[in-house]
């Protein structure tokens, strides 16, 4: 299928120059968002500042376009980065490497690889189908929907560079010791029998080299499908945590989830075992926990449950997966975002 191009003739500039523009609107608009919530807010609507509907409302109108301009930008320049790369490239690279190189190429190309729950069979059967272990495999499933693009723009946006990158690189290791460890275990007897009789045609290489108009072309096309299927989970999250910013006073959320309470870490990582919903959608929440005096650790590890061991994906992966694999799966991740929530109260 042929991929569209921007025509830069019907346009009459340059490729670079429209990136140049996009960039200057898109730095203008994140700059006014602040006062123009607040004038909305306090000026426009006549709310008295300090207010709880007030914070609560400034805190919502600022937050969606911010992450939403935050979101775009990125998992634009990210796609671009992904253009270089094919699934039939990550494969064969990844075929052959030994147990330790393999997971930790695996994990770091799960971070700039797409990835979500509905691909994880095939994605899963492929894999195995190329020869590569299982534990690589699960190094590579794990670091994908843990440490993906929506994940470290939000936390770069919310906390600063040291919080995302301490974030991006405990993911890794995380990734890397469980598959690691799944690996030593030698579990591939519960691995569903039909994955390792499927026999793939070798997929030939995706060579071609796409020109800058097609590379712009293909993020703007793949910025509007992210962000239009995680829009509304940015919205809900946002309210959620606009409600506790203006309501729920600090010495509630401090003395249930701070430092001092050793079993909130655990208890985060349970409560976000069962629970659905993506970083767009849960980030918000964990934010605004964080301002009202919840543990950075707790929150984070509370966020890297929901995100890294969602239902829906543990539902599909039932079918590749025998149910002892998948327990195996779910105990060893969970009590790696536990020690690593702990580490971030710690050194945070």
């Amino acid at each position: 299928m042929s991929v569209p191009t921007i025509s830069t003739k019907r346009a009459g500039l340059h490729p670079i120059l429209i990136l140049g523009l996009a960039a200057m609107v898109w730095l203008v608009a994140y700059n006014i968002i602040e006062p123009l919530a607040n004038w909305i807010a306090y000026n426009l609507l006549g709310l008295e500042h300090g207010s709880h509907l007030g914070e609560a409302l400034a805190f919502f109108l600022y937050d969606v376009p911010k992450i939403i301009l935050l979101l775009g930008g990125m998992i634009f320049v990210i796609t671009i980065i992904r253009s270089f790369f094919s699934p039939e490239q990550t494969r064969a690279f990844l075929g052959g490497k030994r147990e330790g190189i393999g997971n930790v190429l695996a994990a770091s190309l799960g971070v700039v690889t797409p990835f979500c729950s509905c691909s994880a069979v095939p994605l899963f059967i492929g894999f195995v189908e190329a020869g590569i272990p299982l534990g690589v495999t699960f190094s590579f499933l794990i670091a994908a929907p843990l440490v993906n693009e929506v994940a470290l723009v939000m936390l770069f946006g919310l906390f600063g560079w040291q919080v995302a990158l301490l974030y991006m690189g405990s993911g890794l290791v995380i990734a890397v010791l469980a598959g690691i460890i799944i690996g030593r275990l030698k579990l591939e007897r519960y691995v569903e029998d039909f994955v390792w009789q499927v026999k793939m045609g070798k997929a030939a290489l995706d060579l071609t080299k796409p020109a800058l108009p097609q590379r712009l072309s293909i993020g703007w096309q793949s910025t509007k499908e992210i962000v239009g299927k995680v829009w509304l989970y940015v919205i809900i999250g946002i309210a959620v945590g606009a409600a506790i910013h203006g309501y729920v006073p600090e010495s509630a959320l401090a003395d249930i989830m701070g430092k001092d309470a050793w079993w909130s870490v655990p208890a985060a990582v349970g409560l976000g075992v069962p629970l659905y919903s993506n970083a767009a959608g849960v980030m918000p929440v964990v934010s605004t926990l964080i301002e009202k005096g919840a543990a950075m650790g707790t929150a984070l590890a509370f966020m890297m449950a929901v995100v890294g061991l969602s239902l829906p994906e543990m539902i599909i992966l039932r079918r590749v997966l025998k149910p002892q694999l998948i327990g195996v799966f779910v105990l060893v991740l969970a009590l790696a975002i536990t020690l690593t929530g702990y580490l971030f109260n710690l050194v945070l």
